[in-house]
């Protein structure tokens, strides 16, 4: 049951509050938010707090327990939340992950303007409609058989393009290239498997969206300039969903198999929701290979249905994608476990990353923001020292802001992750689709 953070909260600066490690409490590490005072008022009351003081309890985690600026209320992590855990002393949680494994965002640029999408919007719109299937339970177009759904499993987005969903440079503009390293299908279960088949390249329920958008406002010409957005006016587009019913079927499971771990390897929590298993045991082994199936199998869903939003627009203008100049801008995980390297007392550190509702958000020079992007990085803020920000509605000012067009699944406040744009390219069309065999 949810209760209220009762300990000490102390003001760093003006937007970073520190919930002090307490012995007496089991905390290893300190909790640090971020909320300016106005944000901290409505958080304060919130029982994230509790759950961040939580989250520093769990062994063998590496610096402060972290919440972003949109934290708030979640299973066993808040939402918001990060932290990252030694890959030898450290555990990997499915609750520091969330049950939409792989929720994340896509944002397309094109060359139209407000005005050139006004005559058609509906005829676009309806198009997207039809071809992208959403609502919960809700069956795609795509059939595919055991080992197609293993490829999809195994290569995420590339297995998606591989079969002409997309071009070959949207994986440049995705986070891991779309492919989270590690998955192993072996051991899924056959409901997880029944519910993976048909659902790619569809859109979730709840929160998640296809959004026809108009740049509003430019706040950093050079840096938009770089992820291709020119102008107020230009229009762009939004996806926000996950890996569907099959990474809630992943979270599911696991979650029966990390109490037993918590017993079995008698690790102490103060939140039976923060169930976890330490990174090299079987069971953190089998989670981390089963999670990134689910991550994988999002990106791929991600891949798809940006086909066939590109396929609306081409059919409602009468003219090729490539035309209208619908690149893929960037795409972000922001419900998921990494291993990343990072500084840690001077030296380099592997590290298991859990971050859920928050995403990667790395600065210019780092190694894994694409290479057409490394001078500016990702210009989102706050940064931290692992690179997170928050990806919801609070959220500090980006380069660029977007506003909504039009949509009709469901209005969101557009929070467009750093916009990231790659150089002009020209790729084969669509050769094959996916068929059960």
């Amino acid at each position: 049951m949810a209760k209220q953070y009762q300990g000490t909260i102390e003001q760093i600066d003006d937007y970073r509050w520190r919930l002090p490690r307490a012995e007496s409490t089991g905390m290893n590490t300190d909790g640090i938010l971020y909320a300016d005072e106005v944000l901290f008022e409505e958080l304060k009351e919130d029982a994230a707090l509790w759950q961040i003081a939580n989250v520093a309890c769990m062994p063998g985690i590496v610096g402060p327990a972290l919440a972003m600026p949109d934290c708030h209320y979640g299973y066993g992590f808040p939402i918001g939340g990060v932290a990252a855990f030694d890959c030898d002393e450290g555990v990997i949680s499915p609750g520091g992950v969330g049950y939409d494994i792989n929720c994340g965002v896509r944002l397309l640029r094109t060359d139209l303007e407000r005005g050139d999408v006004k005559g058609r919007l509906e005829k676009v719109a309806n198009g997207i409609f039809s071809a992208v299937p959403a609502g919960v339970g809700k069956k795609g177009r795509i059939s595919m058989s055991r080992s197609q759904l293993e490829e999809v499993f195994v290569k995420g987005a590339q297995a998606a393009v591989e079969r002409g969903y997309g071009w070959a440079e949207d994986l440049e503009a995705t986070e891991e290239r779309g492919c989270l390293p590690g998955a192993d299908p072996a051991g899924l279960s056959e409901r997880a498997l029944k519910r993976a088949r048909p659902q790619l390249a569809t859109l979730g329920s709840g929160n998640h969206f296809i959004e026809i958008q108009v740049v509003d406002q430019i706040y950093d010409e050079q840096v938009a300039s770089t992820f291709g957005i020119t102008a107020p006016g230009q229009v762009t587009v939004m996806i926000h969903t996950g890996s569907r019913g099959f990474g809630h079927q992943v979270c599911d499971d696991a979650l029966d198999v990390m109490q037993k771990a918590v017993r079995k390897y008698s690790i102490e929590l103060p939140d039976k929701q923060l169930a976890c298993a330490p990174i090299g045991s079987p069971e953190g082994q089998r989670y981390h290979g089963h999670m990134a199936c689910a991550a994988n199998y999002a990106w791929a869903n991600r891949q798809a249905i940006t086909h066939s939003v590109r396929e609306a627009f081409s059919k409602a203008f009468g003219q090729g994608d490539e035309k209208l100049g619908m690149e893929q801008i960037w795409d972000v995980a922001h419900n998921i476990a990494k291993f990343e390297e990072h500084h840690v007392n001077g030296g380099s550190k592997r590290l298991c990353v859990h971050r859920k509702g928050a995403t990667r958000a790395f600065g210019p020079g780092h190694p894994d923001v694409p290479r057409q992007y490394r001078q500016v990085g990702q210009p989102v803020l706050p940064v931290t020292a692992r690179g997170d920000r928050c990806r919801g509605p609070r959220r500090v000012r980006p380069s660029l802001a977007t506003r909504s067009f039009a949509s009709w699944r469901r209005r969101a406040l557009s929070s467009a992750p750093p916009a990231e744009r790659l150089s002009p390219r020209r790729c084969p069309r669509r050769t094959r689709m996916w068929t059960a065999s």
